[in-house]
Order: structure tokens, then C-alpha cells, then sequence
């Protein structure tokens, strides 16, 4: 008796100890967390519980009559049902990753149904199911809110016009690429976390051999900040007013500059005609050019009927870039509080050429399904959801009709104007650009102190 008192008042306070420390890393340091406490322990749940947790989500189908008599004549006993065939057990820094090959008359949307009831049983944050090839998928478990705290992950593949800027729901980076999704529409109400986005964006492209425009009618308050960096910029609609045609009159140059390249001889080879920028000759090859349009519904808005002829030529000219643009190497990046069809006409038609969507929080629904509505109408559910309290937090979709919940991490306005100000001799050369590029003040030179103190003549 006397030991168990000994032991009960000695062990007692550890283990309430020990406990009050494992949730409190589980809070302030989940990944920690995860890799001492929660890997083990869902592991261990996923290896013995396997076959009766596929049995109980209907993953399971009976045996083959083969191997059913083989059993019963060597062991007398009758064959269970037969789970997917599980590879090997992948950790990682956020969760877990395994395959399964999946049993004969299975398809990934019986697996992709029951990833609730997975995550449910082996006590993980979320199950995605992701396709590999045909009979086979990937289970990726996370075993924590990876959205908490954004880390982005490392050894990220990047490239020309290829910028990580996000991290997504399943662990995985949120690569935001030119080449296969030219222009897109970022809507996000006041502190939803746009500008962060925007930031990331353009310190990521500041990197890069990219020529980069900008259109902000805030009078610049959020472009400015990277004028070092920009090629162009304008601040105000009479300014984007020259600035459209500008880049129009450049793609158009840029299709002449195709087309001569197609009217060649006919002993040039193949694989030297080209229908776009990109095939042209790396010497040949002008500079992609990114506009970046800021608070777009400002373009929009009239006050005069001569401001409603402005209005219709600069939407005039964003949609014909829209459509046009991606084979010259023109890509645009739109921008916005509210975007929807009463903005006036053009509005829906602009949309309609932004094949990339990405939704932050927003005042209304009716943002949401202008923004997400006609490729992905379940994710606007999820858009209207997103709490004042996560600012970055935001649905991502394309016209494929996929879409994730996306958070950018945290980049200060001085990290992002001291990229663009180490960078800005990456800026190329765009002579139809030179009269619009931002004007830079030059840095105050400080002189330095004398050693000595002057002392005044005296007679």
C-alpha cells in the first residue's frame, strides 16, 4: 500500500504534467507535435486496423473463386473480403502518404467518398485522394491544420513564370503558373488577405526574367511599393487609359513578329514554325510581360459621358488582351473588391476570359459565384465560409472545375519593396513601356560625420 501511495503521489504529477505538455506543443507547435506524438500513434492505427476499416467503408469485395477454394482446401476456413492492396507506409513533415491498388470493379470515387470515414478512423486532420494511374490512387493524410500556420514546403519546382505563392489544404505548394493558366481573377474584400497574395505574387515574379505592368487606381498605394521593379505603372484611369493601348500596339507588333517568322523558307524545320511566342528563338524571344490590375472595379466606374468612352476603350482593350494575349507572352493578373455583371458592360465578358479563379473572403455571395460560380458552384459555399479571423485564407479553382482552400503566408510591405529593390536591375528593356516606367527618387546620400570638430577662426 505504502508503494502504491508513493507511486500515485510521484506519478500523478508527471503525468499530468506530461499531458499539459503534449497539448500544449499540439496547439503552439503542431508539426512538432505531429512528428513525435501524432506519427506514431496514426501509424499505428492505420497498420491494425486496415482490413477492418476498408470492410466497414465498403472498400472491400469478395474474394476470386481461385483463391477461395485454395483457402478452404488448405486451411478449412472461410476467405474474408478482400481490402485494396496497401503499399508502403510514406511519413512526412505534415502527415502521411501511401497507395493502394485498388481491387477489381473498384474506381477512386468509392475511395474519395469514404475519406470522412478514414479520417475519422485513423484520427488524422484530413484524407485526400489523388489518382495516379489507372487501378491505382494516393491517400495523402494530414495530420494536422496545416492552414494554421502557413509553412510553405520545401524543394518547391519553380521556373520561368512558375511562382509559389500559397499553400493548399492537402500540404502541397500552390504554384501559380503563367504557361498553363495565362490570366486569372483574385477577388477579396478589405483585409481578406489580397494584398498579401499580391505581394508574394510580385516578389516571386521580381525574381525573374519578367517585364511587369501595373495598373493601381489607388493612386498607387499598392503597386508603388515596387516601382523599383516595374516596368510600368499607372495610378489612375487616365494614366491606364495610355497604358492599355500601349500594350496593345506591343502585342499586335508581337504577331507581326510571329507571323514573319511563319512565312519563312520552306527548308527551315519544323520545329521552327511557331504559332506563339514561345517558339521563337531564345535571341528572337521578347520578354513575357505580366499586368498586374489593382482594384479592377475602378476602370469601370464613370461619372461622365466622357468618362463612358474611356470606360468602353480600356475594356476594350483588357479583353482583347485577355484574348489575345497569351501567345504574345501578355498575361494578366485581375485584381478586386467586387467584380460582377452590374460593373457595366464587358464585365461578364472579361470574366469569361480568366480561366484561374482565386476567392478571399468577400462581402457578398454574389462575388463568390461571379468568381466561382460557373467553374465550380460547391466552392462558393465554401468562399462565403472562410472566417474574418484567417486573413490570406482563400478558394482556388480553374476552369477544369477543381478547386482547393489555398493560404498565403505572411510577407511584410518591406520584405516584398526590398525584393523588388534588390532586384531591379532584373527589369528588362521594353521600349513601348519606357514612357510609362514609374519614376524612382534616388537614395539620399549620407555623409559621414568629420573626424574632427571644425572650430571657427578667431582673429
Amino acid at each position: 500500500m505504502p508503494d502504491l501511495m508513493t507511486w500515485l503521489e510521484v506519478g500523478g504529477p508527471v503525468a499530468v504534467a506530461g499531458g499539459g505538455a503534449a497539448a500544449w506543443a499540439k496547439s503552439r507547435h503542431p508539426a512538432a507535435y505531429w512528428s513525435t506524438v501524432g506519427l506514431p500513434v496514426s501509424v499505428a492505427r492505420l497498420v491494425t486496423s486496415y482490413g477492418a476499416v476498408m470492410d466497414s467503408c465498403g472498400l472491400t469485395v469478395p474474394p476470386s473463386r481461385l483463391r477461395a477454394l485454395a483457402t478452404w482446401a488448405t486451411t478449412r476456413r472461410e476467405v474474408r473480403p478482400v481490402p485494396p492492396r496497401r503499399g508502403l507506409i510514406r511519413p512526412t513533415s505534415t502527415g502521411l502518404r501511401l497507395r493502394l491498388r485498388l481491387a477489381p470493379g473498384q474506381e477512386p470515387a468509392d475511395v474519395v467518398a469514404s475519406a470522412e470515414r478514414l479520417r475519422h478512423a485513423w484520427g488524422v486532420h484530413a484524407v485526400y485522394v489523388a489518382g495516379v494511374k489507372p487501378g491505382v490512387v494516393e491517400l495523402r493524410l494530414v495530420g494536422f491544420d496545416v492552414l494554421d500556420r502557413v509553412r510553405m514546403p520545401r524543394g518547391v519546382e519553380s521556373g520561368l513564370l512558375r511562382v509559389p505563392v500559397a499553400l493548399r489544404e492537402d500540404a502541397t505548394a500552390f504554384v501559380r503558373d503563367y504557361r498553363a493558366i495565362p490570366h486569372q481573377l483574385t477577388l477579396g474584400a478589405t483585409l481578406s488577405g489580397k494584398s498579401m497574395y499580391l505581394r508574394n505574387l510580385v516578389a516571386g515574379l521580381a525574381r525573374q526574367p519578367v517585364a511587369l505592368a501595373g495598373i493601381d487606381c489607388k493612386r498607387g498605394v499598392e503597386l508603388a511599393p515596387f516601382a523599383p521593379r516595374l516596368s510600368a505603372l499607372a495610378t489612375e484611369p487616365a494614366e491606364a487609359a495610355e497604358l492599355l493601348p500601349a500594350l496593345v500596339k506591343e502585342m499586335e507588333d508581337r504577331y507581326d513578329l510571329i507571323k514573319a517568322r511563319q512565312g519563312i523558307a520552306p527548308n527551315t524545320p519544323d520545329e521552327e514554325i511557331t504559332s506563339d511566342l514561345w517558339g521563337l528563338p531564345e535571341d528572337e524571344r521578347p520578354v513575357p510581360i505580366v499586368l498586374v490590375v489593382d482594384e479592377v472595379a475602378e476602370l469601370f466606374l464613370t461619372a461622365s459621358k466622357k468618362d463612358e468612352e474611356r470606360r468602353d476603350a480600356m475594356v476594350t482593350q483588357l479583353i482583347r488582351l485577355a484574348q489575345l494575349g497569351r501567345a504574345a507572352g501578355i498575361y494578366l493578373e485581375v485584381c478586386g473588391q467586387r467584380f460582377g455583371a452590374e460593373l457595366g458592360k464587358g464585365a461578364t465578358m472579361l470574366r469569361a476570359q480568366l480561366s484561374g479563379r482565386i476567392c478571399h473572403r468577400v462581402n457578398d455571395e454574389a462575388s463568390a459565384k461571379m468568381a466561382l460560380g460557373d467553374i465550380a458552384p460547391e466552392a462558393v459555399e465554401a468562399a462565403c465560409s472562410i472566417a474574418p479571423e484567417r486573413p490570406g485564407l482563400a478558394v482556388a479553382g480553374d476552369t477544369s472545375g477543381g478547386w482547393s482552400r489555398i493560404r498565403t503566408p505572411y510577407l511584410s510591405l518591406t520584405d516584398a519593396a526590398a525584393v523588388c529593390q534588390d532586384t531591379a536591375h532584373l527589369a528588362p528593356d521594353v521600349p513601348a513601356l519606357d514612357p510609362f516606367r514609374p519614376h524612382i527618387p534616388p537614395a539620399p546620400v549620407e555623409h559621414p560625420a568629420p573626424l574632427v570638430t571644425p572650430r571657427p577662426v578667431t582673429d
